[in-house]
């Protein structure tokens, strides 16, 4: 059997290192402490002079981090397997977890449920549960915020999927976290 060749790692391109210079700069990131930061692009060579254009080019701007799908309880999130997401809406992953919110006001909820889910994902919990209530006549302001509060930028990259455990009971909602790393 022939030995396979290990590649190094392939070379940066101008255009990347600029890039990555730009989020440095734009983010105020700085070395660690007894590293060197890496070196600065080179300037590109003068170019032939060119007739004047119509309007000059906009300035290179870094690109946006990447966005994470938002989630829909009731709907199978990325990167989430069909076994796992029917055994998540089937209610057979038990939660670990239970955060009731019946008597809260909206405010306190939201606080709630932020450091709840923040606190069993350093934790490592994979599953916890939230109870909102039905709520009455169309449903309860709780029930109808969640949605937007598990789609915030500091907790949305946390979670998997949303479910309600049994399609009677919509008034509690099984969350997958992620795994920590």
């Amino acid at each position: 059997m022939a030995p396979t060749k290990r590649r190094g790692p392939r070379p940066v391109s101008q255009a990347e290192r600029a890039l990555w210079h730009a989020y440095l700069a734009l983010h105020g990131v700085e070395a660690l402490p007894g590293r060197d930061a890496p070196p600065p692009p080179a300037p590109e060579p003068a170019a032939a002079p060119q007739p004047p254009a119509a309007a000059p080019a906009p300035p290179p701007r870094p690109a946006a981090p990447a966005r994470v799908p938002s989630i829909a309880v009731g709907q199978p999130g990325a990167g989430l397997d069909d076994r796992r997401w029917r055994d998540l809406r089937r209610g057979k992953i038990r939660p670990e977890r239970t955060l009731d919110l019946h008597g809260r006001r909206a405010e306190e909820a939201h606080g709630a449920t932020l450091s709840f889910i923040r606190d069993a994902h350093a934790d490592g919990v994979r599953c916890v549960a939230i109870v909102t209530g039905k709520g009455s006549g169309e449903g309860g302001i709780l029930r109808r915020e969640l949605p937007h509060w598990l789609n915030l930028p500091s907790l949305r990259p946390l979670i998997l999927g949303a479910a309600h455990p049994h399609r009677a009971n919509t008034g509690a909602v099984h969350l997958l976290l992620r795994r920590r790393r």
